[in-house]
C-alpha cells in the first residue's frame, strides 16, 4: 500500500512505555483541543482513548491529556504538523509530528533527513504524491476463510476501495475518508473485530525499494519513527 509505515518489530527505545504513553497523551490532547473533550461528538478522540487503554495507559495520563488539550489546565498546547521530504533513493516521505516546540521539531527533523542521505522539502512537495483515505485495520471473522479472495470481496461489501493484509493475521481497508465510519461499521456488523480505524495517507505511485537498499531505507524510517515527537510516517515505498 505504500501508506503509513508500519513495521512487524519494534525497536527496544520504541517500546518503552514512558514513549509510548507519551505518544498516545499527545494525540488525546491533540484530538481534544480540536473537537472538545466529550467523546460522544469526537471521533478521534474516541479512537485515541481506545488505542490509548489498549496498550494499558492509565486513566490520569489519559483525563489529563484531555484536560490539557481542551485548555483546562492551562498548558502548552501541543500542535500537529506535517513534514515533507525524500528519504534515500528518493523514497516520499509524510511526518506527522506532534510537539510543543515548532523550531525545535522542525531542526531535529531537518537532521535526521540529512543524517540519512535525505532532503526535508516544503509545504506541497512531497504531499501530491499521496491521496488522503481513511484506513481501517481489523482482524478477520474466526469462521471464516483468511485469504485475499475473501478479503477483497468483504471489503467490496463493506464499501472499501482495497484491501492488504497485514504482517500478522489482520488486513488494512482503505476507503474514501467521508466514508470512514460506514466502512468501520459495515465491517463491525460483518462479523470482523476493528482494531483501529484513522484518516491515512496512501501514495499514488510506489517507489519500488530492492532488497540490496531495504536496509538503508529502514533504518531511515526507523530513525524517525523512534523521534520523540513523531506521530505517524507515511512513505511511498515498497519493498520488492
Amino acid at each position: 500500500m505504500g501508506a503509513q509505515w508500519k513495521k512487524s518489530a519494534k525497536s527496544e527505545a520504541s517500546q518503552k512505555k514512558g514513549l509510548v504513553f507519551t505518544k498516545v497523551a499527545r494525540e488525546i490532547q491533540v484530538a481534544a483541543k480540536l473537537g472538545g473533550p466529550d467523546i460522544a461528538g469526537n471521533h478521534r478522540l474516541a479512537r485515541a482513548i481506545s488505542a490509548a487503554k489498549a496498550i494499558s495507559c492509565p486513566n490520569d495520563t489519559i483525563d489529563r491529556a484531555i484536560k490539557k488539550g481542551s485548555g483546562q489546565l492551562g498548558d502548552a498546547q501541543i500542535d500537529e504538523i506535517m513534514y515533507e521530504g525524500f528519504g534515500p533513493h528518493q523514497v516520499g516521505l509524510l511526518v506527522d509530528c506532534q510537539t510543543d516546540n515548532r523550531v525545535r521539531t522542525a531542526s531535529e527533523i531537518r537532521l535526521l533527513f540529512k543524517s540519512h542521505g535525505g532532503n526535508l522539502g516544503e509545504m506541497g512537495s512531497v504531499a501530491w504524491m499521496f491521496d488522503r483515505v481513511g484506513l481501517i485495520e481489523a482482524a478477520p471473522p474466526k469462521d471464516m476463510q483468511k485469504n485475499m479472495d475473501y478479503a477483497e470481496t468483504e471489503a467490496l461489501e463493506a464499501g472499501a476501495n482495497d484491501v492488504e493484509k497485514s504482517d500478522g493475521e489482520n488486513y488494512y481497508f482503505s476507503g474514501a475518508i467521508e466514508e470512514l465510519e460506514n466502512i468501520r461499521a459495515a465491517l463491525n456488523t460483518r462479523g470482523w473485530k476493528v482494531v483501529s480505524s484513522e484518516l491515512s495517507y496512501k501514495a499514488k505511485n510506489l517507489t519500488e525499494i530492492s532488497p540490496k537498499e531495504r536496509q538503508e531505507v529502514e533504518a531511515f524510517l526507523q530513525a524517525v519513527d523512534e523521534y520523540d515527537d513523531t506521530h505517524k510516517i507515511y512513505t511511498s515505498a515498497s519493498f520488492i
